[in-house]
């Protein structure tokens, strides 16, 4: 029978002293593993939060991306590049928000061949009862203060921009 986990164990400091002892020390290896499984964690808990709307977190922060456009519609291809998605996941997402009514689409008038996605009515009630909940949750990161959120958001900057995530204007 398998020995249950102690409340101590750290498998982020264990995997770490494995690293270290097979291929030398490494931070980035230990900030990476800790980054993805802050990722899961936060993942799971907004996902169970937003789940009885019919969401998921891909599609609220589509619903959401669509609240701040002027018009409330963006191209598929802008929605995709905003949240840094292959197309083939905006249409999925998409879809799934259309079936549930909180999106429609239409043809983009400014391009023959491409789509927009339009955000309905409910599409907004919905968007805002489950930021609502979210805020209330603190978007599953109550363990820390706003001070400590602020520094978060500050040590991975550098890395969003690198990657284009947004520009530093």
């Amino acid at each position: 029978m398998p020995k249950p986990l102690s409340l101590s164990f750290d498998p982020i400091s264990r995997a770490g002293e494995l690293w270290k002892g097979r291929w030398g020390r490494s931070p980035s290896m230990e900030a990476i593993t800790s980054i993805m499984r802050a990722h899961q964690i936060l993942l799971a808990e907004v996902d169970a939060v937003v789940r009885p709307y019919g969401l998921t977190f891909a599609r609220y922060e589509a619903l959401v991306l669509l609240t701040f456009s002027k018009k409330g519609e963006l191209p598929m291809s802008k929605i995709g590049e905003r949240l840094m998605v292959h197309p083939t996941s905006v249409t999925n997402t998409v879809d799934r928000l259309a079936r549930a009514g909180l999106v429609t689409r239409r043809p983009n008038p400014n391009d023959g061949r491409g789509t927009l996605a339009v955000i309905t009515d409910r599409g907004r009630e919905i968007c805002d009862a489950a930021t609502r909940d979210l805020m209330a949750m603190d978007f599953g990161l109550g363990a820390y203060d706003e001070e400590e959120c602020e520094e978060i958001f500050a040590l991975l900057r550098p890395l969003r921009l690198a990657a284009g995530d947004f520009r530093d204007d």
